[in-house]
């Protein structure tokens, strides 16, 4: 039998269950999205369809307007139809995945699995989203055949954007049912796949409230205040930016109280069991309401003083009262921050003599052998247990990871030591001469499997490519401080960029033309892009800032219209060398990176992209080619030859607009709507793991399509006619208080960039002569105070300047 997932069912229409819908549609399949009729129907509301559905269309119209957005473009809503489980049940009868993610209460789940068996179709998946609840209790009672198709697929919120989804194989699953999962789950849902075994919490939440608990308790013991916890827990260590007691209000306290309950009532011979104990000042908040985020008070409390002011401020474990927060300062943090590498970060904060550097020491130590001791009872590898914290928690590391970082014979020295609990499977693997959890070997990553005492390949699917375990294998060609060209296979190359943020400066610039030479004798294709972590992440934030700000202070004026022709030298020739180029963006992919995008023969996007050109934001314009190359491709989404005979004009509005108004996607599908993607030609991937993979297959397309460099041609413009329409539209916009006198000044010059400068509508102009319209501008906006004013606010608080 061939599966397919054409049509589901998701029973459940809360965050969680409408996120899963969502994502579902975005798979290109067509979702019923359930709940229960209203308990409280009035009499003349019984057969009214619209009070019946009441919940399911609230949860709907929630999944919709969620911030931040679950769907990637809300086109996909039409896919989504509502029911409710009474009128509508035998639906479920059509589906190919039923999903439930109903409330936590193992009764009512039962009951709704023993209905759903006597309509389900053969061979159906059946999966549930419990967290807590074991999966065999659930299943108990019914048929052979229900239960060779159920399992657990436990999604993490938000659903559209953790990577994370645990697979929970039920004891009689088939394993024929888990394969297509998680392939299903990999390649058309985008997700990472952990394995978990059906135990409390799974894997991400199991380790990740222990981790939490041990801070909630040390924060009291040591004197450490919130906001210290959380700078220590945070980039240093690799942790997103709302570490652990920001999560904690993000998630809400009320659910992480209950993730922690269970593991504690539930795991009674767990041997650091108390540390996931709830501390009593925790248990008071809640009682007390203050559940994080959603009650705007919680660890943090935030909000606007009388007089409009921002503030935030932080709880007192000791009196249960807000404070004012000092900034965290540690010696640990200031020498990590100094340091390249995470690596060389995280190492330094724990093994930093300061208070803070202690604190972090006795937390970590905890968790690394709290996380080796839960293999085999909640996973089989240590593998799955760094993936799981990575893709459903945003840390840059794992555990097993970090702990290599920190040193694994010397951390278990310390551990011994000072009478800390110490992993006796680690020990073990010392004692037999392994130093690492992972290593490098033949180009390929091995992780210590504790039950064999060997070292196996880290699995991974055929088509991902990883850029550190190609570069851990020679495989780096050239490279400089900002940027590296990388060998993945096959004559193609990959032009990887790894400043802050990925941020062009004139390092890369020059190293990217250096890399086309290479690429031009030895290679058949290149891919540009990056596998920088966090969350979105950034393929790049656009040009270095700084850079240009030195020159504008400077009035170093030549300097600057020089920097910008060598890139508009190196963004041509990838434009129209000979071998193919894709660009592989994800993430803010924003100003410069934008451009670099829209250089390339095609882009394959990660579906999560934020793209666009914001330079207007700072004063400026794109001026990389960004104006010439967003109204080409606009123009390129017209059928072959059509140019001449269609009135240019809406593209030109259309490019104008994107840039002035500083456009942003807020998915790869919002990036086509915007013209910054080919409608047909681009493509999109809901998997980021697999972006330079895919990326990598299209460069070899093209050349086993016998590739032709594309002919540089003149491009037809609107001239001054177009810039005429824009005049008139910026003066109402202007008096409609929409924009500034500033902005409506830039914004005119754009126009006169886009539009081919002073000539006539329908004349067609040479690339470069627009390509020297943008450089001229962006030099003369260089000259204007209010830029430079723009530019060093952004660079001193990262918000934009309205002046």
């Amino acid at each position: 039998m061939s599966r397919k997932i054409r049509k589901a069912a998701v029973i459940g229409s809360g965050i969680m269950g409408g996120g899963i819908a969502a994502l579902l549609a975005a798979a290109g399949a067509d979702v019923y999205l359930y709940d229960i009729v209203p308990f409280d129907l009035k009499d003349e509301e019984k057969n009214d369809p619209a009070a019946r559905n009441r919940i399911v269309e609230a949860g709907m119209k929630g999944a919709l307007n969620a911030r931040p957005a679950l769907f990637y473009t809300k086109k996909d809503a039409a896919r989504i139809k509502t029911c409710n489980l009474t009128d509508d049940f035998d639906k479920l009868g059509e589906c190919d995945w039923i999903c439930e993610v109903v409330v936590e209460n193992l009764k009512i789940k039962q009951d709704l699995f023993a209905r759903v068996e006597k309509v389900m179709k053969p061979g159906a998946i059946i999966s549930s989203n419990t967290s807590g609840i074991p999966l065999a209790k659930i299943s108990e009672g019914r048929s052979d055949a229900f239960k060779k198709n159920f399992l657990g697929t436990h999604f993490f919120n938000p659903v559209r954007y953790m990577h994370l989804l645990e697979l929970i194989p039920g004891a009689e699953t088939s394993q024929e049912v888990l394969d297509f999962m998680a392939n299903f789950g990999e390649v058309s849902l985008g997700k990472g796949i952990v394995w978990a075994k059906d135990t409390p919490n799974f894997i991400g939440n199991r380790i990740g409230i222990q981790g939490i608990g041990v801070v909630m308790q040390k924060v009291v013991e040591d004197g450490i205040t919130i906001a210290e916890a959380d700078a220590l827990f945070g980039s240093a260590m690799g942790r997103p930016r709302t570490a652990i007691f920001g999560t904690a209000d993000l998630v809400g306290m009320d659910t992480m109280v209950h993730v922690a309950d269970n593991s504690y009532s539930l795991c009674p011979d767990d041997e650091m069991r108390d540390t996931v104990a709830v501390p009593q000042y925790v248990k008071d908040m809640v009682a007390s309401g203050k559940l994080g985020d959603k009650t705007k008070q919680g660890f943090y409390k935030k909000g606007k003083t009388p007089e409009g002011k921002r503030f935030k401020q932080q709880i007192d474990p000791k009196t249960g009262e807000y404070t004012d927060i000092e900034k965290p300062d540690f010696p640990c943090l200031a020498a990590a921050k100094a340091k390249d590498t995470l690596a060389e970060k995280i190492a330094t904060v724990v093994w930093g003599e300061d208070k803070g550097a202690q604190f972090v020491w006795k937390c970590t130590a905890s968790q690394l052998t709290y996380c080796a001791n839960r293999i085999p009872e909640i996973a089989d590898s240590l593998v799955e247990i760094d993936n799981a914290m990575k893709w459903g928690y945003g840390w840059e590391v794992g555990p097993f990871e970090a702990w290599d970082a920190i040193g694994v014979r010397k951390s278990v020295e310390r551990m011994e030591k000072e009478g800390l609990l110490v992993s006796a499977k680690v020990k073990d693997m010392l004692a037999k001469g392994n130093e690492t959890f992972y290593k490098m070997d033949s180009g390929k990553l091995f992780y210590y499997d504790f039950a064999s005492a060997t070292y196996k390949e880290v699995p991974a699917n055929e088509a991902a490519i990883s850029l550190a375990a190609i570069k851990a294998d020679n495989k780096v060609v050239k490279t400089c401080p900002s940027a590296s060209l990388i060998d993945i296979g096959d004559g193609v190359f990959c032009i990887e960029f790894h400043t802050k943020m990925n941020a062009l400066n004139k390092e890369i610039i020059e190293f990217m033309g250096t890399s086309m030479d290479y690429v031009d004798e030895n290679g058949v294709g290149v891919v540009i892009g990056n596998q920088a972590g966090g969350m979105p992440g950034a393929f790049s934030a656009g040009a270095d800032l700084s850079f240009v700000s030195k020159l504008a202070h400077d009035k170093a004026y030549s300097e600057i219209e020089s920097f910008l022709a060598m890139a508009h030298a190196g963004l041509q020739r990838a434009t129209y060398s000979k071998f193919p180029v894709v660009a592989a963006p994800y993430g803010m992919t924003l100003g410069g990176g934008c451009e670099t995008c829209l250089s390339a023969d095609k882009i394959v996007a990660h579906a999560d992209l934020f793209m666009g050109l914001v330079e207007i934001g700072v004063g400026l314009l794109p001026a990389g080619g960004g104006c010439l190359n967003l109204y080409k491709k606009m123009i390129d989404s017209l059928p072959g030859g059509t140019a001449k005979e269609v009135d240019l004009t809406k593209f030109f509005i259309s490019s104008f607009m994107a840039i002035a108004m500083a456009k942003v996607s807020m998915s790869a599908e919002g990036a086509v709507a915007n013209g910054h993607m080919h409608p047909w030609k681009d493509r999109i991937v809901l998997n980021r793991d697999l972006l330079i993979g895919e990326a990598k297959k299209e460069v070899l397309t093209m050349v086993s399509s016998g590739y032709r460099a594309p002919q540089q041609k003149k491009v037809r413009v609107v001239g001054v006619e177009g810039q005429g329409m824009v005049t008139a539209e910026l003066y109402n916009m202007q008096s409609g208080g929409f924009l500034s006198e500033y902005d409506a000044f830039l914004a005119k010059r754009i126009a006169f960039v886009i539009s081919g400068g002073n000539v006539k509508t329908g004349m067609e102009v040479s690339e470069d002569s627009i390509l020297k319209l943008e450089r001229e501008a962006f030099v003369d906006f260089c000259k204007e105070e209010k830029t430079v004013a723009r530019i060093d606010h952004m660079l001193k608080t990262g918000k934009p300047l309205r002046n």
